[in-house]
């Protein structure tokens, strides 16, 4: 196996690659090279030096299963083809850190106020108010549920503060899903992350919107998302371990934290070993 990695978390799953509508093109995937082309009838190829891999176009992305064995279907995204939502690629943001780091920090409410200042949090409004999790039974994902934050500003079409309504799932260990309030009464909007492992601790951020705004470009969408992103960054980027320790004396988990926790539990059950660090 040519990859870095033997995990079967990582070899045996689908791994998103980027962008469907951009080819020819190579990319970077868990160490190697990729070759990513369209056939003249549309079908997705995916090549790593004369060895063909296993790959499809689904919401918008390629996503390469690297042992060519999935071990289960890519997850429904049902949000993508619902009449009336827009769908929008915010392009990928590269970081320098496990892809598990970044799915941890995209679960956390509690740095809102702080890293996200007047977008997503403000000081005094600290709290993270008591949510449910659990791992659904029939899928294998896990949700958090009955997740509320006061938000100065939500979205690019917010310009006021309000309490916002948060519903995430995780449906791979590099692959996740926010549901938020939406200006639509009764509906969430729906933002994908979508993690391309480039190596252990270098991933590609990929952020697809499937959102109710009729007021907002394209454009300030984007850039609302890729504000919020770069204020992430750095602070994923300075972990005194960029890989993710999953033993339990590692890191304290606070009352806010029951995401995180469910998360790394879930990776350990798992035997996840990619983007892991070696307990001491």
């Amino acid at each position: 196996m040519p990859f870095v990695t033997d995990d079967p978390n990582m070899l045996d799953d689908w791994l998103v690659v980027g962008p469907a509508t951009t080819t020819p093109r190579t990319t970077r995937l868990l160490g190697e090279t990729v070759q990513l082309w369209t056939d003249a009838d549309g079908t997705p190829q995916c090549r790593l030096g004369d060895r063909p891999l296993t790959v499809q176009s689904r919401y918008g992305y390629f996503w390469v299963c690297p042992s060519g064995r999935p071990a289960r279907a890519l997850f429904d995204f049902p949000e993508h083809s619902e009449p009336g939502r827009r769908i929008i690629d915010c392009g990928g943001i590269g970081v320098a850190v496990s892809g598990l780091r970044v799915i941890e920090n995209f679960l956390d409410m509690a740095h809102f106020p702080f890293v996200h200042a007047d977008y997503l949090g403000k000081v005094p409004h600290t709290e993270v108010a008591q949510y449910q999790v659990q791992v659904e039974p029939a899928t294998g994902e896990i949700w958090a549920t009955d997740c509320r934050f006061w938000q100065p500003r939500a979205s690019a079409a917010h310009d006021s503060g309000s309490e916002v309504l948060y519903k995430y799932r995780v449906m791979q260990p590099f692959s996740a899903m926010l549901y938020k309030s939406s200006f639509r009464a009764g509906a969430l909007d729906a933002i994908g992350l979508f993690l391309q492992p480039i190596d252990d601790e270098h991933v590609v951020a990929h952020t697809l919107l499937a959102c109710y705004d009729d007021d907002s470009t394209d454009a300030e969408l984007i850039a609302f998302q890729h504000t919020i992103f770069g204020q992430d960054k750095p602070i994923l980027e300075n972990h005194a371990f960029k890989r993710m320790p999953l033993e339990g004396r590692a890191e304290t988990p606070t009352r806010g934290d029951t995401s995180s926790v469910t998360y790394r539990r879930w990776l350990r059950e798992r035997g996840m070993r990619f983007g892991v660090r070696a307990a001491a």
